[in-house]
């Protein structure tokens, strides 16, 4: 498919446009097919600058939510509508941004993944789903570019052209598979989902920074990258465009004293990390000049078990029984032909397994995975199976 059926639309950028589209959406009949275009890679944040919906009766509308950033009218239009989505995750955080925050939610990826299908990107499902072929490539493009060219619009058309189509196949093919519930339930997990909250420490996710092996060379990764924050933020940058990891963990590897240690630096030999050379000095001159207890830890205390290839050294016991739950858990799935991260997530595996309940019961397991996050047709498949693995252990005197 090359082209949207009715052609590409303009581009809704004021307020009338917008009340036309309110009251054509208001008036158009069936789910709501919805997606966004970001520009990660070249924009701070994950705002969206392109929004896209069609329905029938309605039509397919381009929205440009920089010029028109409250979408909460049209929200309260589609208060009683099913919106559907593709990786719902990707885009709810920033359609919420923007006052667009769906009560019911079909999402086509998540029902690929619970189909079993290997690949679930869009172009994929609707191929092997609807027998299209959606021209793409633009899916990583800056999108925050003004104008848009007429090429990327006519993807973003598409993007939302067979949406609701693939949604309608899907639903009938989970029924016919006894997943439809199962579905349904994981839909409305997406929704009951809080906004994740910030990440203490944010800084520690820098890229190599496992490479960085003393308290002092931490503070500089900190240093640096708040201040490659800082400065991403003013210039409405993604971080990496100011300066990559590689360049934070050099510095800190190095700590540089002059321009000129600095810019002999690999890292440093492109114009876009020298624009901010100042800033980066007196960063790691910062973190050489902090007293000792000023300096963060090498490592933050978790609030979850330690990495799983510590165990068998930690705790043997707890070592067996991930294994003999990583074995059900994969079994199980691949018994019902979906990916085992969808039967039961991976941390909550090893959650039961390091700190199991006191009681080796199906009830027991059951209520330690729902408090963990486990949807009911989840415990359903899992739970007796689970406590029979870690049973069996007890009584071969494994533990």
């Amino acid at each position: 498919m090359l082209e949207p059926r009715e052609g590409v639309p303009p581009v809704i950028a004021d307020a009338a446009g917008l009340e036309r589209v309110i009251a054509a959406f208001a008036a158009g009949t069936g789910p709501v097919a919805v997606d966004a275009e970001r520009a990660s890679g070249y924009r701070y944040g994950q705002r969206a600058y392109l929004i896209q919906l069609r329905r029938d009766g309605a039509g397919t509308a381009l929205i440009d939510p920089i010029a028109c950033p409250d979408l909460s009218a049209l929200d309260a239009a589609l208060a009683d509508t099913e919106m559907v989505l593709h990786a719902a995750n990707q885009d709810l955080p920033c359609l919420a941004e923007v006052g667009l925050a769906p009560r019911r939610l079909f999402d086509t990826e998540l029902a690929g993944r619970l189909l079993g299908y290997p690949r679930v990107g869009l172009g994929s499902m609707v191929d092997n789903v609807l027998g299209f072929a959606l021209e793409k490539g633009h899916s990583a493009a800056d999108w925050s570019t003004r104008p848009l060219p007429e090429d990327w619009l006519r993807y973003a058309a598409l993007d939302v052209e067979l949406l609701v189509d693939l949604r309608d196949a899907l639903e009938e093919r989970l029924a016919e598979a006894g997943k439809l519930e199962w579905a349904l339930q994981e839909f409305a997990a997406i929704l009951a989902t809080p906004p994740k909250t910030p990440r203490p420490d944010p800084w520690r996710r820098t890229s190599g920074i496992h490479r960085v092996r003393n308290r002092r060379a931490l503070a500089v990764v900190r240093e640096v990258w708040e201040a490659r924050d800082r400065i991403a933020q003013e210039r409405d940058l993604s971080p990496g465009r100011v300066l990559q990891d590689a360049a934070i963990i050099e510095l800190a590897l190095t700590t540089p004293k002059t321009p000129a240690e600095l810019h002999a630096l690999p890292t440093m030999r492109n114009r876009g990390a020298r624009r901010h050379s100042t800033a980066w000095l007196r960063a790691v001159s910062r973190a050489r000049g902090l007293p000792d207890k000023a300096l963060p830890e090498s490592n933050l205390p978790g609030d979850g078990p330690p990495p799983a290839h510590r165990w068998a050294e930690r705790d043997p016991e707890a070592a067996k029984r991930l294994t003999a739950a990583r074995a059900v858990v994969a079994a199980l799935a691949d018994e019902h032909a979906l990916p085992t991260e969808n039967l039961l997530q991976p941390d909550s595996v090893r959650r039961l397994a390091w700190s199991p309940p006191q009681e080796t019961t199906p009830d027991a397991i059951a209520a330690a995975l729902r408090a963990l996050g486990a949807r009911a047709w989840q415990l359903d498949l899992v739970a007796k199976p689970l406590a029979k693995a870690l049973l069996r252990l007890e009584c071969k005197g494994g533990l």
